[in-house]
């Protein structure tokens, strides 16, 4: 009768998706090792049910599937535990088992490391045997162990890759769905728009062309960003990078924060003559969303925000930093922030924690880094390095230690 535990064996298995399924070459790796360390002609990985052990990768043996009862390795794992037997026909638990009267097979010498996840459930085992009575070392044996959660690592590998390929589907799904939502109601505003700006009412009044004009440039701004936002979160995509003015990004960006730069006051001020190779879009929403982040939280302590962006030429790339002088960032919170929906300490600010989530994986899909120090300021001081693919062939051409920012 199948018990909870049974249950509990039967879904982590599940999970692992293995059984039945070709042996992956990873695991026949790592039994070929097992029986080249132990010095014995076969290796094998177990994975066992409440009814079958199934082998799913063997060196020595044709892996296969039979009934729990007729298992060694079954016998040992009622309680699970590293075995060695040096001559199984003179030990109780296996004199009578098949695999070593001669019915299945006549093993002697057995020793077996029990599989266990990471969430404490044994699922099976990796075990070597040989035709041949043999001890095995201290050494030998404590390989055998390690070797052992090494597979359970490998399972572990294989279940979080295919979770991760099903959350970026789901992702994938979501920005489809998004970008449909929002390009209806876009459309929409941009054809207002130009019905307004050619409205005869408008020829005395210039300012509000102008304001019509910036209206239907950030609109049609985000029509393209919506687009190629959808194309950077499919599997696979690569930015598309193209030679960049920074700064006429950046006019760009302080554009586009129009709205927040005149209800917060902010001295705000470049320091970016330096063209690099990058994605436009990609990295007009990477320096909005930095210095959005460093108006909005300077502004929080009631402080006037002060902003400085600057960019310098590095050895192989480049280095951008946004310094401001807000409240900073603890050390211990300088890598969670970066986190989906993480927003450390900052829970008096409005937001949602994406955004510098969202930069990290703009600045990770250039190939780049992006780090918090303390800004000369006061503030946080958030740097971005972006290498130049031109040189990220040459090992010796790529960004030192020394153009990194060096942490407190």
């Amino acid at each position: 009768m199948a018990t909870a535990q049974d249950a509990t064996r039967r879904h982590a298995i599940a999970a692992y998706r293995v059984i039945g399924e070709p042996p992956e070459p990873d695991l026949e790796g790592l039994v070929q090792l097992a029986a080249a360390i132990c010095g014995v002609s076969s290796a094998v990985i177990n994975i066992i049910d409440d009814r079958h052990q199934h082998q799913i990768a063997a060196v020595g043996i044709e892996p296969s599937t039979c009934s729990r009862e007729d298992s060694m390795c079954a016998v040992v794992f009622r309680q699970p535990g590293h075995v060695i037997v040096p001559d199984a026909r003179v030990d109780a638990r296996f004199a009578s088992n098949p695999f070593v009267t001669g019915d299945i097979a006549r093993i002697r010498f057995y020793a077996s490391s029990p599989l266990v996840t990471p969430s404490g459930i044994p699922i099976g085992t990796l075990c070597v045997f040989d035709e041949e009575v043999r001890e095995l070392s201290a050494r030998d044996s404590a390989a055998l162990v390690i070797l052992a959660r090494q597979v359970v690592d490998v399972l572990e590998l294989r279940r979080m890759t295919r979770a991760l390929r099903a959350s970026n589907d789901q992702l994938q799904n979501f920005a489809s769905q998004v970008s449909h939502d929002l390009r209806n109601p876009l459309t929409a505003v941009l054809g207002f728009i130009e019905l307004a700006a050619g409205s005869p009412e408008l020829a005395d009044a210039p300012r509000a062309v102008y304001a019509l004009g910036r209206a239907e440039s950030a609109a049609a701004r985000m029509e393209t960003m919506i687009g190629e936002l959808l194309d950077f979160a499919r599997i696979g995509a690569d930015p598309r990078r193209t030679l960049v003015d920074l700064e006429a990004v950046l006019r760009t960006v302080v554009e586009d924060l129009d709205a927040t730069l005149r209800t917060t006051p902010t001295r705000l001020t470049i320091d970016a003559a330096v063209q690099v190779r990058a994605d436009e879009t990609l990295l007009v929403v990477l320096l909005q969303n930095l210095v959005f982040n460093a108006i909005k939280f300077s502004a929080a302590g009631g402080r006037a925000p002060v902003v400085h962006v600057s960019a310098v030429d590095i050895s192989g790339g480049w280095r951008i930093t946004v310094d401001d002088n807000g409240p900073g960032v603890a050390v211990a919170e300088r890598e969670s922030v970066f986190e989906l929906f993480e927003r450390g300490g900052a829970t008096e600010v409005d937001g949602a924690g994406i955004g510098l989530s969202t930069c990290r994986r703009i600045v990770e899909a250039h190939g780049g880094l992006i780090g918090i120090d303390d800004s000369p300021f006061g503030g946080a001081s958030i740097w971005v390095v972006l290498p130049d693919p031109a040189w990220a062939s040459s090992p010796s051409a790529a960004p030192t230690p020394d153009d990194l920012p060096v942490s407190a």
